[in-house]
C-alpha cells in the first residue's frame, strides 16, 4: 500500500491545522478575557455547548428523557455539578422505570 503525495500533504495540513485551533484555543483566551461582555460569553459557552448537544437528544427520545432532563436543569439552577450528576442519573433511572 502506498500513499500518494497529495494524500500525505492534505494529512499533514489536517494535522497542523487541528493543533493550530487547539493551541489557539489555549493561548488566546488568555489574553482575550478581561472583564465584561467577552468574560461573560466564554464563561457560558461550556454550557451553551452542551445544551445544544443534549436538548435534541432529551427532546426526541420520549418522556422519560425529557423529565429526567427538566429535574436536571431545575437541580442545576440550584445545586452544584456534582450532585446535580447524581440526580440526574436518579432522575434517568425512575423516570425509566415510570415510563
Amino acid at each position: 500500500m502506498s500513499i500518494s503525495a497529495e494524500a500525505l500533504l492534505a494529512i499533514l495540513a489536517m494535522a497542523i491545522a487541528t493543533m493550530a485551533c487547539r493551541l489557539a484555543g489555549l493561548v488566546l483566551p488568555a489574553r482575550l478575557i478581561g472583564t465584561g461582555r467577552l468574560s461573560r460569553a466564554f464563561d457560558a459557552m461550556p454550557v451553551a455547548i452542551l445544551s445544544a448537544i443534549l436538548a435534541p437528544l432529551l427532546l426526541t427520545r420520549g418522556p422519560a428523557d425529557a423529565l429526567a432532563g427538566l429535574v436536571v436543569i431545575v437541580a442545576a439552577a440550584r445545586l452544584p455539578m456534582i450532585p446535580v450528576i447524581a440526580i440526574g442519573i436518579g432522575a434517568a433511572a425512575a423516570a425509566r422505570a415510570l415510563f
